[in-house]
């Protein structure tokens, strides 16, 4: 009997859709921008089921592929919200990474570095190392990965937007070795109620604090208020977020995308009128998927969708 339960686990096992995580590959390495501290990444579960990581000092990808195809696949860089002060590492990354991969999209979840003195010569450029690092790796090793390198993007959530959207914007700002001159570009942005400036106005006070500094000077403010680093080369992008977000203002992402279409860039905006802040995928006051628009808009931009 014991050896028939083994034999139907191990059926039910084999017979599970592969989805699931593949590998977790290491950033660097040697951390760059980095200093020596007896600090442990943790990760702990919240009463509604989110797992929040802190304390990142290894910063790697979680790679999730979809089924082998014949063709070249697009690829997006997953990073988590939290304020930049913890990853929501499964409502938005894990879960998202499985969807995309439905729709025969690979997808790679950032563990990045959160911003701290304490494990940082300069925690304004930490995330930003990781998220252009996260970049570089997956163009560069298109071919282990099944990779179309004309098809990199970027998708973020709350902080997380904050940061793929620096990536976005801010490219040519190397702040990583990159002896090969691989593009950093992304080809496309995913932003999700996305903490986009750090002007007084719409800013995310805690966000902002943990980057920059909360009496950050207007230098710095500005170059991190991503509204104002759009031109004509910004990747297009896909922007989701509601009115009613008392955590992030809206106006961030309508900002950004007057930005975008200021400068003739391609995009989609979505703005719900009830919602809140912080749904992953799952906008409970909703009977549609924003992700079915998503995936829409990524259709209609050639990004998915092309036969051999």
């Amino acid at each position: 009997m014991k050896q028939l339960l083994t034999t139907l686990l191990l059926i039910a096992i084999a017979s599970q859709p592969k989805l699931q995580a593949q590998d977790i590959i290491k950033l660097y390495k040697k951390v760059p921008n980095s200093i020596a501290a007896e600090i442990r990444e943790k990760t702990d579960s919240t009463k509604n089921g989110r797992l929040l990581t802190r304390n990142v000092t290894e910063p790697g990808i979680t790679v999730f592929l979809p089924e082998k195809s014949n063709i070249k696949t697009p690829a997006v860089v997953i990073c988590p919200g939290g304020g930049y002060s913890y990853l929501v590492i499964n409502n938005e990354g894990t879960e998202v990474a499985k969807a995309l991969n439905k729709k025969g999209i690979a997808a790679f979840v950032l563990k990045y570095r959160l911003p701290s003195d304490l494990i940082m010569k300069d925690r304004t450029i930490g995330p930003l190392q990781d998220a252009e690092q996260a970049i570089k790796m997956v163009r560069e090793r298109f071919n282990d990965w099944n990779i179309d390198t004309n098809k990199v993007g970027i998708m973020g959530f709350s902080a997380g937007g904050h940061l793929a959207s620096t990536a976005s914007t801010q490219y040519t700002n190397v702040v990583i070795e990159n002896p090969n001159h691989t593009n950093l570009r992304p080809d496309f942005s995913l932003l999700i109620y996305p903490v986009i400036s750090f002007q007084d106005s719409i800013l995310h006070k805690g966000s902002k604090k943990a980057l920059i500094g909360e009496d950050a000077g207007v230098e710095k403010t500005r170059q991190y208020s991503n509204e104002l680093q759009v031109n004509k080369n910004t990747p297009p992008a896909f922007l989701i977020h509601c009115s009613d977000d008392k955590v992030v203002p809206v106006q961030n992402t309508v900002q950004y995308y007057e930005a975008l279409k200021k400068n003739g860039i391609k995009a989609e905006m979505h703005v719900y009128a009830t919602g809140g802040h912080g749904f992953g995928m799952n906008n409970a006051s909703r009977t549609d998927k924003w992700m079915d628009q998503c995936f829409a808009w990524l259709t209609e931009m050639k990004i998915i969708g092309i036969k051999e």
